[in-house]
């Protein structure tokens, strides 16, 4: 099969390798044009420019993916398929030049947790498990016809970042199996049940504010499914202070206003919520690195009964 792969970040990157290792021909890469980014706001490419530049791949970086002459050299290319993995949305005048179509890649098992941010809402919402689905691309985003799925648990303390590693290699497996399985003919697409879609939006700042008035496990979901980033956020004495790692202290305790210390210990700040403690043990103040609960405490002044929030 002759392939042209399209992403960005680093979730992309063990998808395109394995297909670069595979008896498939990777024909062409699109990319977002570099941009700055990290500190200092430097000129960077993306994660997946890096790899294919590396392995001499050609790369392209259009600013508009229905500019006509990207398209002519995308027809020129000659393509069996066009593989999708954390990339833009692709106009249908697109995706629809490869001879068998597009498919893509999604951190989720549609139809559930269809949208930008898949892995975070499905942590969120406190998921046992999660997946990843190849699809072939429609012009309503995320609803075409399942081609593979396949679904790992979520462990009780698990933080998004962990999840988002599992499910790029994961990823990978099943991107190299849907290939294969089409140019052998021996995948069978079956419609996604809409009844039971739910959504996952990019995340925005009015998720990233935690609420103490909820229970505790509510609390500790929201902490890890934006973990390490963007990072939960409350205030404290005027400032603004990133939760990272923690855990359930107590599931029943509804003693203290919730957002108030209510306990202090060598390496856990214990929180009151609706319902039951949390205890913080990993955090980040504005403009400071991150930090242990311990390393906070030996650093900065907070007493039993202030109020987080």
């Amino acid at each position: 099969m002759r392939i042209l792969f399209m992403g960005t970040p680093d979730f992309a990157v063990p998808s395109l390798r394995s297909l670069v290792e595979s008896r498939h021909t990777v024909a062409g890469v699109v990319t977002v044009p570099d941009k700055p980014r990290g500190r200092g706001q430097r000129v960077r490419p993306s994660a997946v420019k890096k790899f294919a530049t590396q392995y001499g791949l050609p790369v392209y970086q259009p600013e508009k993916l229905d500019d006509p002459d990207f398209l002519e050299i995308v027809e020129s290319l000659q393509l069996d398929l066009m593989v999708v993995v954390a990339f833009r949305i692709l106009p249908q005048s697109l995706y629809s030049i490869p001879a068998q179509g597009a498919i893509n890649l999604h951190a989720s098992l549609l139809p559930k947790y269809r949208g930008a941010a898949p892995i975070q809402h499905a942590i969120m919402n406190g998921e046992p498990e999660t997946g990843v689905t190849t699809f072939f691309l429609k012009p309503s985003v995320d609803t075409g016809d399942i081609l593979l799925q396949e679904s790992i648990e979520i462990g009780p303390d698990e933080t998004a970042g962990s999840v988002h590693d599992r499910l790029a290699e994961l990823g990978a497996e099943v991107v190299l199996k849907t290939v294969t399985g089409i140019a052998e003919d021996s995948i069978t697409p079956s419609p996604q049940d809409d009844s039971e879609a739910s959504p996952a939006p990019k995340i925005r700042k009015k998720h990233r504010t935690i609420h103490w008035d909820t229970p505790a496990s509510e609390v500790h979901n929201h902490i890890r499914a934006l973990s390490p980033y963007p990072g939960a956020v409350t205030q404290w004495q005027g400032d603004q202070l990133k939760i990272l790692r923690g855990h359930v202290m107590d599931k029943f305790t509804d003693d203290g206003d919730p957002g108030s210390v209510v306990s202090l210990k060598d390496d856990t700040i214990g929180i009151a919520c609706a319902r039951g403690i949390y205890g913080i043990t990993e955090l980040q103040p504005a403009g400071k690195r991150r930090m242990k609960a311990e390393d906070f405490l030996n650093g900065y002044t907070i007493e039993i009964g202030e109020q987080l929030g």
